[in-house]
């Protein structure tokens, strides 16, 4: 079976897919990034926070990852403009020491929520390094990608 991109017309120029005929249903989309902050950064967390002269880190980072699930159509030329009804950041650290930033993004709608997830989690990723690199730049993003979805035409879910 050949599958062709979505996003590009029969003359092979880019193109907003057409959504018009797909059924409205709930989408529901998880999104994970991984960072790994230097000894220096992490020594500082205290009461599961990050305390600079900027302001409280994963705070900032769990706006900053908020408000980038409703920008995501301004900034990925050919993603529809969506309706949240909920966008949620989660900061954890794990028993390794990496910061584990959760990014969950839902509408009622005719196309998913990938990108909003996938963009939530990357921009907190990017706020985290923002307000830690006067300490070190020693701060590795290591990965970003979709951990679940629901709704629409198939499900996914990363083991």
């Amino acid at each position: 079976m050949t599958k062709n991109f979505t996003h590009l017309d029969k003359n092979g120029d880019p193109t907003m897919v057409d959504v018009s005929e797909k059924a409205i249903t709930t989408r529901v989309a998880v999104a994970r990034s991984i960072m790994v902050l230097d000894e220096d950064i992490i020594h500082l967390l205290e009461n599961d926070e990050i305390h600079t002269k900027k302001g409280p880190v994963f705070q900032t980072a769990i706006l900053a990852g908020i408000m980038a699930t409703k920008k995501t159509s301004d900034l990925i030329p050919l993603c529809h403009p969506l309706p949240l009804s909920k966008s949620h950041v989660h900061i954890s650290i794990n028993e390794k020491k990496e910061v584990i930033i959760d990014c969950l993004a839902k509408t009622t709608g005719k196309t998913g929520v990938e990108m909003e997830a996938l963009t939530g989690a990357t921009i907190a990723a990017l706020t985290i390094y923002d307000m830690c690199k006067g300490f070190s730049h020693n701060i590795i993003i290591k990965e970003t990608k979709l951990m679940k979805k629901t709704g629409g035409k198939q499900d996914f879910e990363r083991t």
